[in-house]
Order: structure tokens, then sequence, then C-alpha cells
């Protein structure tokens, strides 16, 4: 128990020094909310890094999910969705008023499953929300086909994709709207933050407005918005933050590496497959499913284990979505309708993975888990 404490993530934080220098500035200009010149600034800077056309700033990443529907004007009816996220994202669903229905996922991305998502929909069903799961993007092709046929509106939680590409497009750009979060545990983070991505800039504008109480001139309110716009000094964070992410997600990538190198031939450890040489990934997380028969420990073995060590993964889907009480009770949930998702949230563990951890700290976790 003398070993230092590891964690799954670890917060990228800009240098002390340079953030001081932005918030001196923000001082004496004493402009702190209201898209500020830093506001203003981060947008700019993260749709060009991002490669998307028009990029809303939130003050959190729940916030642009429940925009999101109120921007399309979706307001009744059925959304397909996965339970093998996190609670924002059904949550989002039900406080617009529309009724969340689960679908199952694919076993090699954890993300809903195409043919789940066609077998789900009824003459009530009017979107889906899909999750680009630990980073892996979701087959948007498919998802783009059945929503066309179907007349549906496609929105992505895409909580966990910061700068994640196909063939050197950005991911944000499909279906008909994108939403990021930039919490403190994200390979990008503001502290607190999020976006909503949109096709055009009519969409911006109505999505801009809606963050700010609907306001669309100092005089005019013309629609209910809500608060939830970002202030100027997570902007600042953010904008200190952009410049190094790079070199954060870089570290990412040697890290997870090292654990599919080492991790590779452990009886009993199943790891998803290698991105697709056609995308960019951002090395988000580093889930191991575990199979008990052949590991000889249960997922939760395991857990307590590491834990034991001062490792503390995540069990980062569990439980589902579907087995909390808001939501237990939809036909939807039941077990036998998720055999896929109730398998990988009973067998899951994410191993720490963050620009912070050290050869020495890797080579610690991985020795828990291959002993």
């Amino acid at each position: 128990m003398g070993k230092k404490k590891i964690t799954v993530t670890s917060p990228l934080l800009p240098d002390l020094d340079a953030y001081n220098e932005l918030l001196a500035k923000i001082w004496d200009s004493k402009w702190i909310t209201n898209a500020g010149p830093f506001h203003e600034k981060l947008e700019k800077a993260l749709s060009e890094y991002l490669k998307v056309p028009y990029l809303s700033l939130f003050t959190n990443g729940t916030l642009p999910l429940l925009s999101a529907f109120q921007a399309l004007g979706i307001r009744k009816g059925e959304v397909i969705t996965t339970p093998y996220s996190f609670v924002a994202t059904t949550h989002a669903i039900w406080w617009n008023g529309l009724e969340p229905v689960f679908a199952d996922i694919d076993k090699d991305t954890c993300n809903l499953d195409p043919a789940r998502i066609e077998e789900a929909i009824t003459d009530r069903t009017v979107a889906i929300m899909p999750v680009h799961c630990y980073g892996t993007p979701c087959d948007i092709s498919s998802i783009q086909e059945i929503a066309d046929r179907h007349g549906l509106k496609v929105i992505y939680d895409a909580a966990h994709t910061f700068g994640v590409e196909i063939d050197g497009e950005s991911i944000l750009k499909a279906g008909d709207m994108s939403t990021l979060s930039f919490h403190a545990t994200k390979v990008f983070n503001t502290v607190e933050g999020g976006a909503v991505i949109s096709g055009s800039l009519e969409m911006k504008e109505h999505i801009d407005h809606l963050r700010n109480f609907g306001f669309e001139n100092e005089i005019t309110v013309t629609e209910p918005g809500i608060n939830s716009k970002m202030d100027e000094l997570r902007a600042a964070f953010g904008l200190l933050n952009l410049q190094q992410v790079d070199k954060a997600i870089e570290k990412r990538k040697k890290v997870a590496e090292r654990y599919r190198e080492a991790l590779k031939d452990v009886p009993g450890i199943r790891m998803l497959p290698e991105p697709d040489a056609r995308v960019k990934s951002n090395y988000a997380y580093f889930p191991i499913f575990v199979d008990p028969k052949t590991y000889g420990m249960t997922r939760d073995g395991l857990y307590e284990k590491m834990k034991e060590h001062n490792i503390y993964g995540r069990r980062y889907f569990y439980p589902l979505i579907s087995e909390f009480s808001p939501y237990s009770s939809l036909p939807s949930a039941a077990k036998e309708n998720l055999p896929v998702a109730n398998l990988a949230a009973d067998s899951v563990v994410c191993l720490p993975m963050h620009q912070n951890l050290d050869e020495e700290d890797v080579e610690r976790i991985i020795a828990e888990v291959a002993r």
C-alpha cells in the first residue's frame, strides 16, 4: 500500500504561470462571461482544430445533449439509444419529454449495433442517439442509412471523441448534430464544459440563442432557452490546454500500445480490436473484459485486487443505464433484450489511461492484470 495511487484519469492542466497571465487579462477587462474574447477565441480555435464548420460552447457536457433535441424541434416520441453509456445520455432524452428505447450493442466496438437499431424502430420513433463509446467511431454510414430510410434524426453523443477522425474527416460531422464533453476526465478539458457541433450558420445561431435564455438581441426573446454559457475563466483554461492536447494524445497512444502488447496473450482478458487504419484515435480509454472461467478471477475480483495495490480502475459502464430505477421498468430495458451490453457491463474494467502515467506506473498495472 506504500506505492503511489494510480487513477483511471488525470486531468490535462495548463501551465499555472500562463493561466495566471490570462486570468490577469480577464480581471483587467472585467469581462468574465457572456461571449467574451476568450470564449470567442476558443470557439474559433476548436472549430479549426476539430475540422468542423460550426461549434457552440456550453458550460458542461450535459446541456449540449439537452439542447440538441430542442434545437432540432424533437418534442415527443421514442429515441433509440444505448444502455452502455454514462447516464447523461438517457437523462437528456427523458428531460425533453421523450421516451428512451434501448437497443443492444456490438461486441467489438461497444457501440449501438445497427441491426438492433432497425429492430427497435416503431411508428413512434423520431430519433437515434448513438454514443461513440470509448472514442471508437460508430458505424455512421449504416446508422445514417437507417435514419434516412425511416425519416429519423440522429444526434451523436460524442463525449469521448475529441479529435477522432476517419480518413481525415471529423466524425463530429456525422448525423444531424454531435455533442462533446470537456469535463476534467476527458482527453481535452475546460474543467467543466461542452459543445454542440452543427452544420449551418443558421443552426449555430439557433443553438446560441437557446444557450442564452432564448435572447436574439437585447430586447427580443424568441424561444424558451436556458443558461448554459461558458465563462471566460474556463475558456482561457481550454485555450491553454488546446496547445498541449496533441502531446497528451501521443503519450496516451504509447500507453495503449504497451497495454495491448503486454496483455494480448493473457488468458481470459479480452481487449477491443485495434483502431482501424483509417481512424485517427484519441486513446480516450482502455477497457479490458474479464472472462472468469479462463482468467481465474471475476472482474470484480480483479478490480478489488488492483485497488489493494493502489491502482484504481473503473467499471465503465457498470451498471447499465437500463438497470437504474428510472429506466429499469421500460420494456426495452429487459436483460434478454440486451445480452451483449449486459455481458460487457459485467466484465469490463477500464485501466488507467492518461498523459501522466510513467513507465513504472504502466508496468505496475500490467503486472497486476497479468499476474
